[in-house]
């Protein structure tokens, strides 16, 4: 990849870089006094590089979005392009990327889900699927699992299940329940092993999800969100019938189903949405990460015709001055186009028997590793105190998160990946080839090598 034309700010050292930022910038989940960030001058494939030329192969695709890979020209020269004819138009303005971006999502999309409002990022697509639901049901709930991350704005968070929440609980968003989505390896039914038949746990799942609905009133139901596949709360695959059981009962309660395919999408579990491998056709769905490739900031919500007709007469009270950026669609228009061009989709259909492999040969080297899940290549690792106890294993007695100790040691070697918790993320870029695949491996396995050193030489809590 050619170096861009040198720009003053360019020219600063990485240690000029590093003391800058972390001097003014402040940085998002995290303590201020101790970040540790990477320095990255570019990028390109499944590669980033510090300022002194060190190279990392990037095994999470940056921040689960750079599906397509870095630095390709063919996104570049269409957002390059873009900036010399129109490098803005308002959010009430019909544009050449606006039109052709619709066109090409309605393609991809099942059924009847013909409508896009655009947004900024996946925080963004969920608030405004909360505001249309409510709108368009007359009803205040949203039901949401455990096991979800939606965004941090007051509302995405609010029916965010896992952690990230809590801290801003008392502020947030009222109206949110929560319920428990399938999760084989820490099933909250005791009967569940891993011999269960998916059916079985499936219709288990969807009673308790029944008795919610129940228990809570349906008619006071607007909705019902869920990650297709649940991302950084661990790869968790539905089981099949599960999807399908869960739009016949919203359909039998008139409760309309959100389908969050923000990491799930644009090719990662081997088709173009999560959604597509059960054939269900939710209400809304929304887009973030992969649909640029992260090139450029945007998000999408889908929404069903006979949903969005809710507004043929009735403003929709809502907006975002940013809606529909010139510069950010033609980055989506040339990144679907090149995905479907070097057939990337396919690609990661193709990769997941390998990726399931390599994360089973792991397991059965390692203790601490209880657990491992992929679909397409999106993959996970979970960590473990005691296998037999399936305690999960997230900081040693000295207080060190174990996640960060893992990534801190392969970042040492040349690997970028990312987790939290107990859960170990492999994503990476769809168009990482066979010797970089069997590279990141190889230095992974190298890194939890090292780990173990640390697993077994503190005591675990």
């Amino acid at each position: 990849m050619k170096k861009p034309v040198s720009l003053p700010w360019q020219e600063r050292s990485q240690e000029e870089v590093l003391d800058l930022c972390i001097k003014h910038n402040f940085w998002t989940w995290s303590a201020q006094a101790s970040i540790d960030p990477l320095p990255v001058e570019r990028a390109e494939g499944v590669y980033l590089y510090d300022f002194e030329g060190k190279a990392y192969l990037d095994f999470n695709a940056s921040v689960m979005c750079v599906n397509l890979g870095h630095g390709d020209r063919r996104v570049i020269d269409a957002i390059t392009e873009q900036a010399r004819q129109l490098a803005f138009a308002g959010p009430h303005t019909a544009t050449r990327p606006r039109a052709e971006l619709c066109r090409k999502l309605v393609e991809i999309l099942p059924g009847d889900l013909n409508r896009i409002l655009f947004t900024l990022g996946g925080a963004e697509a969920t608030e405004n699927a909360i505001k249309i639901a409510r709108a368009h049901t007359g009803r205040s709930k949203i039901l949401s699992s455990y096991y979800s991350y939606h965004g941090a704005t007051h509302g995405a968070l609010a029916v965010t299940g896992d952690d990230r929440r809590i801290a801003w609980e008392p502020y947030l968003m009222p109206g949110v329940v929560h319920f428990f989505s399938p999760y084989r390896y820490r099933s909250i039914f005791p009967s569940h092993t891993a011999e269960t038949q998916e059916a079985t746990i499936s219709a288990d799942y969807l009673s308790h999800l029944e008795q919610v609905v129940k228990r809570e009133g349906a008619e006071s139901i607007a909705a019902i969100l869920l990650e297709t596949v649940v991302g950084t709360n661990g790869v968790l695959v539905p089981p099949d019938g599960y999807l399908a059981g869960v739009r016949a009962l919203c359909d039998r309660e008139g409760i309309l189903l959100i389908c969050d395919e923000v990491m799930s999408g644009f090719g990662r579990t081997g088709e173009w949405f999560a959604m597509q491998h059960w054939r269900v056709v939710p209400d809304m769905v929304l887009m973030a990460k992969g649909l640029t490739s992260g090139y450029a900031p945007l998000g999408a919500l889908a929404i069903r015709e006979p949903i969005a007709a809710t507004f043929d007469e009735r403003i929709f009270q809502g907006g975002l001055t940013f809606n529909g950026h010139p510069l950010s669609l033609a980055a989506a228009i040339a990144n679907i186009r090149a995905m479907e061009e070097d057939g990337l989709v396919g690609r990661a259909r193709e990769m997941q028997p390998r990726l399931i492999r390599e994360l089973q040969q792991l397991m059965t080297r390692y203790d601490f590793i209880g657990d491992v899940r992929a679909i397409g290549l999106f993959g996970a690792l979970e960590l473990v105190a005691d296998r037999e106890r399936r305690t999960p294993l997230t900081r040693f007695a000295d207080g060190r998160s174990a996640i960060k100790e893992l990534r801190k040691i392969a970042r040492e070697r040349g690997l970028f990946i990312f987790g939290r918790g107990s859960i170990l993320l492999i994503v990476p870029p769809l168009c990482i080839s066979e010797a970089e695949f069997e590279a990141g491996f190889r230095i992974l396995g190298e890194s939890l090598q090292e780990f173990q050193t640390s697993v077994t030489g503190a005591r675990i809590t």
